[in-house]
């Protein structure tokens, strides 16, 4: 639709929704729909933020393979967090996490890795008591990249791709980050920006001209806007590397965040009311 202004005349387009998840237009809406729908599950306690990247020497076999290793990857992320929340050491009991896939650099270019917001405690497995993090900390993310990259290992191997990668791959450390986002409302604001982006959005891409798309992004060391003129053809070949398989699962619920996840209530309550048991 086109909308003039009766007083001043300035025009402004907005678009009809094409319902594609990929389309750069559509997803601010179906974010903010997202986010009013979390309101009466959001827990009073600190969020964190954990993401977890494939090494480079997986990212060609990844896209050859995309629903295995985009597969593997959730499941192995998800399993190391909760195995490793699992130790009294941490959390010492069962969390619960949305997780979202992403598979691009800040450029366009091919990085896969998984986001996974966790609210900051778990419920005890005997008692369904809730168990709150200690001095605003989650887990260590040494051993989440460890079990993380053995786990994705041996998924691989099931999956007979493991002798496709190079051995350099398992010597060294897997990229596992940990952050806090702040508390419910907040956290679940951050993820909506997550759980809804796509690869660019339209307010950076500044021109189209003579065959050429010229677009920004901000360089993470330095923070400043870097602008990069790309044929259009190849900006077309960028953009669709992050096409998902159709009908693929980009964003997913663990532990007492799943559907249906029956500690879902208990862990309600528990934070709710600041009791020790219920």
């Amino acid at each position: 639709h086109v909308y003039e202004c009766e007083v001043c005349g300035e025009v402004v387009y907005r678009y009809h929704s094409c319902r594609n998840r990929h389309c750069n237009q559509c997803q601010s809406d179906k974010a903010a729909v997202w986010l009013a729908q979390q309101q009466a599950l959001l827990l009073p306690v600190p969020y964190f933020l954990v993401t977890f990247t494939l090494p480079k020497e997986l990212r060609m076999l990844a896209y050859a393979n995309q629903r295995v290793v985009y597969n593997l990857l959730f499941r192995s992320a998800a399993e190391a967090l909760q195995e490793v929340a699992a130790d009294p050491r941490f959390v010492g009991g069962q969390v619960g996490a949305i997780g979202v896939l992403h598979t691009w650099k800040r450029d366009l270019g091919y990085h896969p890795h998984v986001h996974f917001l966790v609210p900051g405690g778990g419920l005890d497995f005997v008692n369904v008591r809730w168990l709150p993090t200690h001095n605003h900390f989650f887990v260590r993310v040494e051993p989440l990249s460890k079990l993380f990259r053995a786990k994705m290992r041996d998924g691989l191997k099931k999956a007979g791709l493991y002798r496709k990668i190079p051995a350099t791959a398992w010597q060294q450390e897997w990229v596992v980050h940990s952050k806090s986002v702040g508390y419910g409302e907040t956290a679940a604001a951050y993820l909506a920006d997550y759980l809804f982006r796509i690869g660019i959005s339209n307010s950076r891409i500044v021109k189209v001209e003579n065959d050429e798309v010229t677009f920004w992004y901000t360089n993470r060391q330095t923070k400043r806007r870097v602008y990069t003129t790309l044929p259009v053809f190849t900006f077309i070949d960028r953009f669709l590397q992050h096409v998902l398989p159709k009908g693929f699962v980009k964003v997913r619920y663990y532990g007492f965040l799943a559907p249906g996840g029956s500690p879902w209530g208990a862990a309600t309550a528990c934070t709710r009311t600041r009791i020790a048991r219920c």
